[in-house]
């Protein structure tokens, strides 16, 4: 039995009993689904980190540096991701925290939506449910793909069993601990992705030499690597590697950029700001959440990438796998199986979170609101874990296919939710004007553009187009509608008051 193959079992023992030591602790629907809202910064801090990254992290972002060093998007992508996480959590997360409890005590974003803006029809509640559980299934299918592929690789295991193994083992702590189980794991998770990029990249620098020799050497290979603004190209097969390829465009660094917006709409790093245990606590949580859980794995990603470079003699057919070559060749097999295992709790970290999300979406805002109005909180629960059961068989079943792009579908599946959320939220709760009708056509809009964007074949990134309109829509009909009622206004200024 090899030393990598143990590290994993273990790791996977414990996010197990994880979830069974939380099951005891889950009693209610917001248990499940927030916490029972009380969860400290430390937990909040890296969850909400653990969950926005999943493997791109440790397999996408390195791969892109190894493709194209600091070109191409890798480093604008870091940059855009670094800005829009800072001032979500600047600005976002306190006043969520408080205008969710305010609002009827809101557990989901479909509910709070309806809730703020006194919905009687349910139209904004039963559409954002609906957007929620579209984006999300191909999130969480991409995500279900790449730990097969991870466990594929590693033990030479079949495509589909290896897809079965992790979808069996996510799906088990997420359904008996909920929230509670989703959030310690991805504390666990979190830190193990940090050290195991920081300690690779630190490992990785000291061996060559340091910044100074690492830049020379990319520089050899090809000037572009080192160039911000220039493109590179790699294309194993044919044998053209690292390749000038022009400038990048203003298009490109915009649509790299862009990638900061979605941060404003993704349901399942929300959900950690509005179960913190106090709006109190979101300053030590900003604090470690963009220090330990963003600005160092997110900049470790692009040196480890750009360290295998100099590093893997022979170039890689799939430069996706960087990271995971770099790590068996540079450790001996027990810290590379430690390491191999931040692969897994990256991914293992975003789809539990996801698959939350969309039972929240099924059990709060179709099945209470609309079969059993007057269902207990217990029975809530059980619906709860039964959809997180019924969105990961059709996540399975969407994931099935060998040949499924993880990363074409991360990226859409981060545009729709940016698009279609992150106006709503921001215009929510920092402008008293806004109405329900402009959230519901803002709503609309942004997740309609991401649909039909495509069809266009523009280079520029959906998230753009769809973020503008969004917005431009949310205005307009917020602006030529009938304006907010009294008991609306009054809300949002008790908002603004607790939050200071």
């Amino acid at each position: 039995m090899s030393p990598t193959f143990i590290t994993f079992t273990i790791y996977l023992f414990v996010m197990i009993v994880i979830g069974f030591v939380t099951y005891r602790m889950t009693n209610t629907l917001s248990d499940y689904v927030l916490g029972g809202r009380k969860l400290n910064s430390w937990v909040t801090a890296f969850s909400a980190s653990a969950s926005d990254f999943s493997g791109w992290l440790l397999i996408g972002l390195p791969g892109a540096a190894y493709a194209a060093g600091l070109g191409t998007w890798s480093l604008w992508i870091a940059i855009g991701l670094a800005i829009g996480a800072v001032i979500n959590w600047q600005y976002v997360a306190k006043r969520l925290r408080v205008y969710t409890e305010f609002a009827k005590d809101s557990i989901t974003l479909p509910e709070f939506f309806e809730n703020r803006y006194r919905d009687k029809s349910h139209l904004l509640r039963v559409i954002s449910a609906v957007f929620i559980l579209a984006f999300f299934l191909f999130y969480t299918a991409s995500g279900l793909v790449a730990g097969a592929k991870l466990f594929q690789g590693t033990f030479d295991i079949s495509y589909h069993t290896s897809l079965i193994i992790g979808a069996l083992i996510i799906v088990t702590y997420t359904f008996l601990g909920g929230f509670l189980a989703v959030s310690y794991t991805d504390l666990v998770q979190g830190l193990l992705m940090t050290v195991a990029l920081a300690f690779t990249a630190i490992y990785g620098l000291i061996s060559i030499g340091g910044f100074g020799e690492l830049f020379h050497k990319l520089g050899s290979i090809s000037p572009s690597l080192i160039d911000a603004f220039a493109d590179t190209t790699y294309d194993e097969p044919s044998g053209v590697l690292w390749q000038a390829a022009g400038p990048i465009g203003f298009v490109g660094i915009v649509s790299a950029l862009a990638w900061g917006l979605g941060y404003f709409g993704q349901p399942h790093i929300l959900a950690r700001f509005m179960a913190i245990r106090t709006h109190k606590a979101v300053r030590k949580a900003r604090l470690i959440s963009v220090t330990l859980g963003l600005v160092v794995p997110l900049y470790g990603a692009l040196i480890v990438g750009m360290i295998g470079i100099v590093t893997i003699q022979e170039p890689l057919a799939d430069s996706e796998q960087v990271f995971i070559q770099l790590v068996q060749i540079a450790y001996n097999p027990w810290i590379a199986g430690i390491l191999l295992a931040a692969v897994l709790a990256a991914i293992m970290s975003t789809v539990d979170s996801q698959l939350l999300v969309s039972s929240s979406a099924l059990s709060e805002d179709f099945y209470r609101r609309y079969f059993r109005k007057k269902a207990s909180e217990r029975e809530l629960v059980w619906i709860g874990r039964f959809s997180v059961l019924l969105i990961a068989l059709i996540a399975l079943a969407l994931a099935w296919n060998e040949s499924s792009s993880v990363l074409d579908l991360v990226s859409y599946a981060w545009a729709g939710f940016g698009a279609t959320f992150g106006p709503a939220i921001l215009f929510s709760l920092f402008w008293r004007r806004t109405t329900r009708n402009g959230i519901l056509a803002g709503i609309i809009v942004g997740g309609v553009t991401i649909f039909l964007w495509p069809l266009t074949n523009s280079e520029l990134y959906e998230m753009v187009p769809g973020f503008l309109l969004s917005s431009i829509a949310i205005v307009l009909f917020s602006l030529t509608g009938k304006g907010p009622s009294e008991k609306m206004l009054e809300e949002y200024d008790r908002v603004v008051e607790k939050v200071g």
